[in-house]
């Protein structure tokens, strides 16, 4: 992973690019863009990273030119009936139902940062590309500029192929010629009415010749360049994709230079032999309370130290109700991954793809407790790969299930073996700056630049 922040050389004749990077989500949404940001930078060029103002901070410390935007699509995730979902995932009609109706909400509520987006690029008209997520659709904004936009996949999934089916969903095996279908999903997430009005009213541009289900195409139906922000030594690509579709490793961001470790954590972690890590991310669920007395009675029953972060509340805090404190615990809201998953005996997460990365690169064993979505394919995959036990699906989660995992992890020699074999290959990838090289490789001489 870089360590340096310092400016690389262009080579001769080169220019710095401006490009904008939207967007928009949790932690685990922005950050692989904030490291795209930082390298971008690294190398000579200009990002404007616009994303909720929550990440204004983490941009400043890097240097990263800044513009913020509504926020609303995460606000959806306090949200109680949101919260019901993420315990139970798609279980039953009502369950399917409830998902359907916030997936209808979050099309409503994308429209304050779209318009966010597209006021930026009002104000920066030298912009070069713009580069967006594949769940935020920000390339109406490049259209509107008539520059590149570029898509990012954090998850596989949103690419159709008829490899296999579709990662964004667990789904049940299937004949291999049903997978393609299996992607109507990614159609139907890309269809809203809320977005085309807004492209056609507001930004002024005609209704896409393709429609929806052809959202990887550029209005003159040109394919879309997309970069795959995950390792294809973890996760399968489809070599028939071509050079549209460029599958990069995961993108890594730098120590922050202006943060240091809270004492209570150093001196928790010089106490005594490394530590489990126990953290769900933005993951929060109904289940706060319930999840810190299971999560509290594993670590018992294993007699392991650990960290345990409760995130966006996922895993509660201790209260006035809950047993003694253990000395053998530390509850943290949450720190960097880069800086502590080197210092830890294994890694108990939820799958998210920026979790996994980390805890890959860190060369540790893993136990995967996946709620939901892709989560269910990065669990499947670390186990496939050698360096997790079988997956612990969260809504069925008991104490004794997790324990023997816990212990399963920091004590198989495999596990460990394989964790720092594939290690070395995801580090090896260096995969944010293979995504600099391929990003300017799609903005064609006439887009405009700035000299040097």
């Amino acid at each position: 992973m870089p360590n340096e922040l310092g400016p690389e050389s262009l080579g001769v004749g080169a220019r710095s690019r401006k490009v904008l990077l939207a967007a928009c989500g949790t932690r685990g949404d922005v950050q692989p863009f904030l490291a795209l940001a930082v390298a971008l930078r690294r190398h000579g060029h200009q990002p404007l990273l616009a994303a909720p103002s929550s990440y204004a901070s983490d941009a400043t410390a890097y240097g990263v030119d800044f513009a913020s935007i509504d926020d609303g699509p995460t606000r959806v995730l306090a949200e109680t009936a949101t919260r019901r979902i993420i315990d139970k995932g798609l279980m039953g009609v009502r369950g399917k139902i409830a998902a359907a109706r916030t997936v209808t909400r979050l099309k409503h509520l994308m429209i304050a940062p779209l318009r966010d987006v597209a006021a930026i690029a009002h104000d920066h008209a030298d912009l070069a590309a713009v580069v967006h997520s594949a769940a935020f659709p920000a390339q109406h904004v490049a259209d509107m500029l008539d520059v590149p936009a570029v898509v990012v996949a954090l998850q596989p999934g949103w690419i159709a192929t008829d490899a296999f089916p579709c990662q964004l969903m667990p789904l049940p095996p299937m004949p291999r010629l049903l997978n393609r279908s299996t992607y109507a999903l990614v159609t139907a997430a890309q269809r809203s009415r809320e977005v085309e009005r807004w492209r056609t009213t507001e930004l002024g541009l005609a209704p896409r010749r393709y429609g929806a289900r052809r959202w990887l195409r550029d209005p003159e139906g040109r394919r879309r360049p997309v970069l795959q922000s995950f390792s294809r030594h973890v996760t399968p690509i489809d070599p028939a994709w071509g050079d549209a579709v460029r599958t990069t490793g995961f993108w890594y961001l730098p120590a922050r230079p202006d943060w240091t470790p809270p004492r209570e954590l150093t001196r928790f972690l010089d106490e005594g032999p490394p530590p489990v890590y126990i953290g769900f991310g933005s993951m929060t669920g109904t289940r706060a309370r319930r999840n810190h007395a299971l999560v509290t009675e594993a670590i018992r029953l294993t007699g392991v130290r650990a960290v345990v972060a409760t995130g966006w509340g996922g895993i509660g805090a201790a209260t006035r109700d809950s047993a003694p404190r253990s000395p053998n615990i530390l509850t943290i809201e949450q720190v960097p991954h880069d800086w502590l998953f080197p210092r830890t005996a294994a890694v108990v997460h939820h799958g998210g793809p920026g979790t996994v990365g980390a805890a890959l690169a860190a060369g540790r064993p893993q136990v995967l407790c996946p709620h939901m979505g892709d989560q269910t394919h990065w669990a499947a995959r670390m186990r496939a790969l050698g360096v997790a036990p079988a997956p612990l699906t969260a809504r069925t989660l008991t104490a004794p299930d997790l324990a023997e995992a816990i212990s399963t992890a920091v004590t198989d020699r495999h596990l460990k073996h394989r964790a720092h074999d594939i290690a070395r290959l995801v580090r090896a990838e260096d995969g944010v700056n293979q995504a600099v090289n391929s990003l300017l490789t799609h903005i064609p001489p006439h887009s405009p630049l700035t000299p040097l």
